[in-house]
C-alpha cells in the first residue's frame, strides 16, 4: 500500500499524516545549543549550518525535568510528561514504594508514534544506551520489517526480541564501548545502513551525552565528536529524508574554580535542619549509567513525613545558595505539565552552575575525576535546538512564528510541517 491509502495516525491530539519520504529524527542527548553555536562559528558543521539556512531552526523548550527519559518518551509520544506518565530517570512507585527507573514500557500511559506507525509501516529505532530500548519500543510490531535495538547491545539483537540480527555485520564496526563517542556513532552508523537498505517510513535515533558530560564546547573531543556526527545526518539527508535534530536537555558546567563539583548535598542539609529522617532526597537523575555525572543533577524530589511540612522544606530550600527553583506538588505539575500521581511532595532545583545530590557519603565521584562536572536536569538545561533540514510549509511557518515550540513537537514538524 503506498503511503497516500494508509490511514492518518491519531495519538495525543494530533493527526500525523504519513510521510512521502523517510523522515529521520535524531535525539542528540545532551544536545545543548551551544555546541551547535561553536561548531558552526568554527566551521566544523556544513550539513547541520546548511539545513538551518535552507529548512527550518529555532530554539525549543524541552521537557523539566531536564533529563533522557521523559524528553525521550515526550519526543515519540508527542506529549508532555502529564500525558505519558514518564516523569523522570528514577522513581518512587507510588504502587509499591519502591525505587525503580522509568525504564519498562509499563510505566508509559500513551501508545508512541513508533509503535503507531510500526502496524501499518515500517519505523527503526535505535538507541545508543540500552536502557531506553524497551520504552522506545513499547508496542512496535516486528512483522512489517520495523526494528528497534540499541548499540550497548547490537551483538546480541534477534528477529524476536529485536526485528533485526547481524547488527555487527551491517554497521561493519564492531560493538562499542558504553562510556564513549563510539556508542553514538555506532547508532548514527546503522542508521544510514538500515535507511539506504530499507528505506524505512520513520527513524528515530537517541544518541548519548557522554561526550558533552565530559567536554566543553570547543574542546577538540566534542568538536571531532559533532563533526562525525555532522557527516552522518549529510549523508542521511542525501539518501533522501527529511532530517530533524532535537535534543533531550542541554548541558552546563556545574564545578568551581578549583574543579571539584558544585554540589548541594541536600539530604546533609536537610537532616541537620530538621532532624534525621524528616525528609528523603530522591535522586531522579539516577540511572544505570552514572559514572560520567555521579548522580548528581539539576531536579531533585523530597518526600517529608510528619516530622516536617512541605512548606518548611520549601522556605528553607529556597533560600540555600545555587536553588534557582522550589515547588510542591501541584505548582510543579502546574509549571511543567508533570504526572501529579508521580511526584514528591516537593521538586527543588538548582541554577546552571550547580548541582544537587543527596548526602555526600552516597555518592560515587570517582569517575569525575579529571574533569569538571557537566550535567543537567534543571530549568537551565531545558533549551534545545530544533531543526529541520527542508522547510516549513505555510501553516507551520506561521505556527512556529508565534514562538513557545516544545521539543516534543519535532515529530509534527517534520512529519506535518514539511514536503
Amino acid at each position: 500500500m503506498d503511503t497516500s491509502q494508509r490511514p492518518a495516525v491519531e495519538l495525543n491530539g494530533v493527526t500525523y499524516r504519513w510521510p512521502s519520504r523517510p523522515v529521520v529524527v535524531v535525539c542528540i542527548d545532551g544536545g545543548d545549543p551551544r555546541y551547535l553555536d561553536q561548531g558552526l562559528k568554527d566551521g566544523i558543521l556544513p550539513n547541520i549550518g546548511r539545513f538551518m539556512k535552507e529548512g527550518f531552526s529555532a530554539i525549543a523548550d524541552g521537557v523539566v525535568p531536564s533529563f533522557t527519559n521523559p524528553n525521550n518518551i515526550s519526543i515519540i509520544t508527542g506529549s508532555p510528561p502529564a500525558v505519558h506518565g514518564i516523569s523522570a530517570n528514577f522513581f518512587i512507585d507510588p504502587e509499591t514504594g519502591a525505587e525503580v527507573m522509568m525504564n519498562d514500557p509499563k510505566f508509559i500511559w500513551s501508545d508512541t508514534l513508533l509503535g503507531e506507525f510500526s502496524k501499518t509501516g515500517k519505523v527503526v529505532s535505535i538507541t545508543a544506551k540500552d536502557k531506553l530500548r524497551r520504552v522506545l519500543g513499547k508496542d512496535m510490531d516486528f512483522s512489517g520489517g520495523s526494528v528497534n535495538f540499541s548499540s550497548e547491545k547490537a551483538d546480541r539483537c534477534t528477529m524476536a526480541e529485536n526485528g533485526i540480527e547481524g547488527v555487527l555485520d551491517l554497521v561493519g564496526l564492531p560493538l562499542p564501548e558504553v562510556y564513549s563517542a563510539d556508542l553514538s556513532l555506532f547508532a548514527m552508523e546503522a542508521g544510514v545502513k538500515l535507511l539506504e537498505r530499507e528505506r524505512p517510513d520513520l527513524m528515530y535515533l537517541s544518541l548519548t551525552d557522554y561526550i558533552q558530560h565530559k567536554h566543553a564546547p570547543g574542546d577538540p573531543v566534542s568538536d571531532d565528536f559533532y563533526a562525525r556526527l555532522d557527516d552522518a545526518f549529510g549523508r542521511l539527508e542525501a539518501l533522501g529524508a527529511v532530517v530533524a535534530l532535537i535534543a533531550d536537555h542541554g548541558m552546563n558546567d556545574k564545578a568551581k574554580a578549583d574543579g571539584s563539583p558544585n554540589a548541594i548535598f541536600l539530604q546533609d542539609i536537610l537532616d541537620a535542619e530538621f532532624g534525621p529522617g524528616a525528609a528523603k532526597v530522591h535522586l531522579t537523575i539516577t540511572d544505570p549509567y552514572v559514572v560520567h555525572h555521579g548522580a548528581l543533577g539539576g531536579f531533585v524530589g523530597v518526600y517529608c513525613t510528619a516530622a516536617v511540612t512541605p512548606g518548611q522544606v520549601m522556605d528553607f530550600a529556597a533560600a540555600l545558595p545555587g536553588i534557582e527553583a522550589v515547588y510542591d506538588r501541584d505548582a510543579a505539575c502546574a509549571a511543567f505539565a508533570l504526572p501529579a500521581e508521580r511526584q514528591p511532595d516537593v521538586a527543588v532545583i538548582s541554577d546552571a552552575a550547580t548541582v544537587i545530590g543527596s548526602s555526600a557519603a552516597a555518592h560515587d565521584l570517582s569517575g569525575l575525576e579529571g574533569h569538571r562536572l557537566r550535567s543537567h536536569g534543571g530549568i537551565a538545561e531545558r533549551r534545545v535546538p530544533f531543526i529541520l533540514s527542508a522547510p516549513l510549509n505555510a501553516g507551520y511557518a506561521a505556527r512556529a512564528a508565534k514562538g513557545g515550540l516544545n521539543s516534543y513537537e519535532i515529530f509534527d514538524y517534520a512529519i506535518n510541517g514539511t514536503a
